[in-house]
């Protein structure tokens, strides 16, 4: 099989030079599980440009073809579509994944300025419109004892 040739793919990767705002490109600690994740997408690749051989294009890119060039979007979304329905979970759009972090981070309570970090919202109201929807177990506290005071019932 011929060697895929390589094509703009201006919007598959973040370069310091197209990123939104500066704090884009700042580092972010990883958990252990994405670190673990990321050696071991780094071990399959290098199977797969010894696999290659000369039909390697080296592209500095984590996710890349068996030939090492980018991954051309719908490709990636239709992977994605197919990993989400074997792994049993609710399909979803891929950059709802972000929508879905933002959620989590919300539910554990976790501080709405480290949360804008993560995500690397510019704004702390696009972190907040994201926390708005999922109440928090101190939102669900609050909520529990305005019903006991407006119910009259247990006014501790």
């Amino acid at each position: 099989m011929p060697a895929p040739t390589r094509s703009d793919h201006s919007g598959l990767s973040h370069r310091d030079d197209e990123t939104k705002t500066e704090a884009s490109t700042a580092p972010l600690p990883l958990p252990q599980i994405c670190v673990t994740a990321l050696q071991l997408r780094q071990k399959a690749q290098e199977a797969a440009k010894q696999a290659a051989r000369d039909l390697w294009t080296d592209s500095n890119f984590v996710f890349t073809t068996r030939y090492g060039t980018p991954i051309e979007p719908r490709n990636f979304n239709r992977e994605f579509t197919a990993r989400s329905a074997k792994a049993g979970v609710r399909g979803i759009r891929l950059h709802d994944t972000r929508h879905t972090c933002g959620s989590l981070l919300a539910a554990l309570d976790v501080h709405p300025r480290i949360a804008m970090q993560i995500l690397r919202h510019s704004k702390i109201a696009v972190t907040m419109e994201v926390y708005t929807h999922v109440p928090s177990e101190a939102t669900r506290r609050a909520l529990r004892k305005l019903g006991k005071h407006l119910g009259g019932t247990d006014r501790k």
